[in-house]
């Protein structure tokens, strides 16, 4: 019997000039069988309440639902105990630093998922940070995970990193200038992230069901919840 088992679903994360949005599909799976429809995949992180209310991080993680549970718990904890011993909130990167070495801390029987990490930097930016299971990481501008990552990953890189994307009329052949890479605005990214999900369902059968998305500004985080294909 496998030790560890996939439960299927994505998550995707873009960072902003002042915001950054992570999101989930809400299906979890084993094998071709559907174990629930609601399964959150992206969480508050270091909230002094249990509603987490005022939290100022996210965290996502995908693959094996049990391990990422046990993982949330334990940052939220780590982040919780900062906040009861220092009387502040922990900044995201410190948070980051700390997820690292967590996951590194479980390298010979890692958690076998796939963590992203969000909220706003100190100087007022959206920062994202994606990691492997073993705890390497980077501050990326946007990152997809879990099933379907194959598929959403070359349309953010095309539509967040402006991957392939040229000035028309800035040259022949090599060259074409490439378009300057800056941050969307806040609706372009939300619209984005609802279109990669939605093309991502069509052709994977472990993502769908419903749509968290999750929105950090510094006035806090934004909760939404849209529908997904449920076949």
């Amino acid at each position: 019997m496998a030790i560890y088992t996939d439960n299927g679903g994505s998550t995707l994360a873009i960072a902003g000039a002042d915001f950054a949005i992570i999101a989930g599909d809400t299906r979890l799976t084993s094998g071709y069988s559907i174990n629930t429809r609601y399964a959150p995949k992206v969480f508050k992180i270091g909230g002094s309440t249990s509603s987490q209310d005022d939290a100022s991080i996210l965290l996502s993680v995908v693959g094996f639902a049990a391990d990422g549970e046990a993982l949330k718990e334990r940052l939220d904890a780590v982040c919780k105990m900062y906040r009861y011993r220092h009387g502040k909130p922990m900044s995201v990167s410190a948070c980051a630093k700390r997820l690292s070495t967590i996951l590194y801390s479980k390298r010979f029987f890692p958690y076998y998922v796939h963590a992203i990490l969000g909220g706003i930097d100190e100087d007022g930016t959206g920062a994202v940070y994606s990691y492997d299971p073993v705890g390497s990481y980077e501050r990326e501008q946007c990152r997809a995970g879990g099933a379907a990552a194959s598929l959403i990953m070359p349309f953010l890189d095309n539509q967040v990193n402006f991957k392939n994307q040229y000035i028309p009329g800035s040259g022949i052949g090599h060259e074409l200038q490439e378009r300057e890479r800056v941050p969307l605005p806040r609706d372009e990214v939300e619209v984005l992230v609802k279109d990669a999900f939605d093309s991502a369902v069509e052709r994977h059968i472990e993502v769908g069901d419903g749509l968290q998305m999750m929105i950090i500004t510094k006035d806090g985080i934004e909760e939404k919840l849209l529908p997904l294909k449920r076949d």
